[in-house]
C-alpha cells in the first residue's frame, strides 16, 4: 500500500510505516536556493537529496564515502582532476570516496544525491558553500 505525501503513519503489516510516494518535480518547484541541499528521503542509513545548482561549487573531496549524482534537469559537469564527467538528464555518476572534484552547472541544473546521512555537502571542506541538508 503506498500513500502519497500523507502523514499517516499506518502500517500495511504492523512492522513497517506505509511507504510514501515522493514527487521529485513537485519537491524542487518548492524552493529556489542554489546549492543548498533538501532532503527528500531516507532509506536505511541514506539520504536521498535534491540541490539547485547553477555555477561552479568548491573542489573537495568525501573521504569516507562515495557520492552518487543524479540530473533530473540541465546538465552538471563534475570536475575532476583525471579529467571531467558531464552529465545530462537521466544520468548518473558515482564520485569515489577520497575523489576530489568540482561540481559545476552552466545553467540551472537540478540534481539528486544519495549519499550517508551525515555527509557534508562540502566533504571535509567548511566554505560559506557549507550547508546542512533540511527537509524538502
Amino acid at each position: 500500500m503506498t500513500t502519497r505525501e500523507s502523514t499517516d503513519e499506518t502500517t500495511h503489516d504492523n512492522r513497517h510505516p506505509a511507504a510514501h510516494v515522493v514527487n521529485i518535480a513537485e519537491k524542487l518547484a518548492g524552493f529556489t536556493e542554489r546549492w543548498a541541499p533538501h532532503r527528500i528521503a531516507r532509506i536505511n542509513d541514506y539520504e536521498v537529496k535534491i540541490a539547485k545548482v547553477q555555477g561552479e561549487f568548491i573542489w573537495h573531496t568525501h573521504e569516507d564515502t562515495d557520492e552518487l549524482f543524479l540530473v533530473v534537469s540541465g546538465t552538471l559537469t563534475i570536475r575532476l582532476r583525471a579529467g571531467d564527467v558531464v552529465l545530462n538528464p537521466g544520468e548518473i555518476y558515482v564520485v569515489p570516496r577520497g575523489v576530489e572534484h568540482c561540481p559545476q552547472a552552466d545553467g540551472e541544473t537540478a540534481i539528486l544525491l544519495f549519499e550517508p546521512v551525515g555527509t557534508a555537502n562540502t566533504g571535509g571542506e567548511v566554505s560559506d558553500r557549507t550547508r546542512e541538508p533540511v527537509d524538502a
